[in-house]
C-alpha cells in the first residue's frame, strides 16, 4: 500500500511525521506543499504547548510490499 509521509519539525525542534493512507498517486510538489502549508497554518496539533507541525521539511511516497508466507 502506498502512503504519503509528510515531514515536519515541531516547535521544540523534534522531527514529526504525518502519514496519510489511501492518497492519490502522482501528486506534484505544489499540491503537497499547499496542503502542508494549510496543516502548518491551522495550528490544530499541539502537545505540551508545542506546535507539532511547526516547520515543513519535506514529503515522500512510501510503498510497502507484503509477502505472505502462510
Amino acid at each position: 500500500m502506498k502512503k504519503l509521509q509528510l515531514k515536519f519539525k515541531t516547535a521544540d525542534g523534534k522531527n514529526k511525521d504525518l502519514v496519510l493512507s489511501y492518497v492519490k498517486d502522482g501528486l506534484d510538489e505544489t499540491t503537497v506543499k499547499q496542503a502542508m502549508d494549510k496543516i502548518q497554518a491551522s495550528k490544530l496539533f499541539e502537545k505540551n504547548t508545542f506546535q507539532l507541525y511547526n516547520e515543513i521539511l519535506g514529503a515522500k511516497y512510501v510503498d510497502r510490499e507484503e509477502s505472505t508466507i502462510f
